[in-house]
């Protein structure tokens, strides 16, 4: 039994990490149509951010706050030199300008930096544990679950709440008849890929701190587990991907945990048989998006 809850506890803070990266890739995807492959390398660019301010002598909550800004000065920027050039261009076309973005950062960073990874070391009590019950879990998964559960409230109360918030809601369902009441459509989607930024950044600190180190690709394999996650819960549905995110995560750490060994290598075809299977029954995900208008 203790075993169990230690894996749960495992599999809901590696799914946290996707549920964030998940609803990032949504919330853009929701107002302009847009997977942004992208994404993982805001990741990469708060990781480097961290690195680069703890290696300038600078306290770790520092370069926490740095980091997040940096992933959302990356995403922002994205959007303005690369995305916005292509709006109202087909899903095609937007795919490849996002891959091509993610390619040219990558090399950026093998270039600029160094193609082989690097340490970031983080204080002690980052790496400790702490008891729950008989269990002891590692201090990174309990802080994952909490600021994943702090940030997805913040989200909810930003979307419901305030103007701008409301405004990307209306967008997401018809974004011309936004356009027509005069807001602006610049501001929408600056700020979807603000919040897309902040959540990377999130992600990414989480990241981080459970593997210690970061490089050029390490956003690569988090955002294409991101990406399925926003399938399996419904592709531009926002609690879809916060579900599609646990559920990713539930699926990968138990077969780790649990499976016989002798068929443990076979635990990507199993999570990715898993994973059609739930498409099979619900071919709109879990929780279908609401259906758009674009013009």
């Amino acid at each position: 039994m203790d075993v169990f809850f230690q894996q749960t506890i495992n599999a809901l803070s590696l799914g946290g990490i996707y549920a964030l990266l998940a609803l990032g890739l949504a919330v853009v995807f929701s107002i302009v149509r847009l997977i942004n492959f992208a994404h993982g390398e805001v990741m990469t660019v708060t990781g480097y951010g961290i690195w680069f301010i703890l290696l300038s002598g600078f306290p770790v909550g520092l370069a926490i706050a740095f980091g997040i800004i940096a992933a959302i000065a990356a995403s922002m920027t994205m959007e303005r030199v690369a995305f916005r050039q292509m709006r109202g261009a087909d899903v095609t076309t937007l795919l490849i300008t996002s891959f091509a973005v993610s390619q040219i950062i990558q090399v950026l960073f093998q270039t600029g930096i160094s193609a082989r990874p690097v340490a970031v070391i983080l204080p002690d009590w980052l790496t400790d544990s702490v008891m729950i019950g008989s269990v002891r879990v590692g201090m990174v998964s309990v802080l994952s679950i909490a600021v994943v559960i702090i940030s997805l409230v913040v989200l909810r109360l930003v979307l419901t709440r305030s103007v701008t918030g409301i405004a990307m809601r209306a967008a997401a369902e018809d974004f011309a008849v936004v356009r027509l009441m005069g807001i602006s459509a610049n501001r929408i989607i600056a700020t979807a890929f603000a919040i897309s930024g902040a959540l990377a950044g999130i992600a990414a600190v989480l990241w981080v701190a459970s593997r210690g180190s970061v490089d050029p690709l390490m956003g690569a394999i988090p955002v294409l587990k991101a990406f399925i996650a926003t399938v399996v819960g419904g592709l531009g549905s926002l609690g879809g991907a916060v579900v599609g995110g646990f559920v990713l995560g539930i699926v990968e750490v138990y077969l780790q945990a649990f499976l016989p060994e002798s068929i443990l290598p076979y635990r990507d075809a199993i999570a990715l048989s898993i994973i059609v299977g739930i498409l099979v029954l619900r071919p709109d995900g879990l929780v279908p998006g609401v259906s758009t208008n674009r013009s």
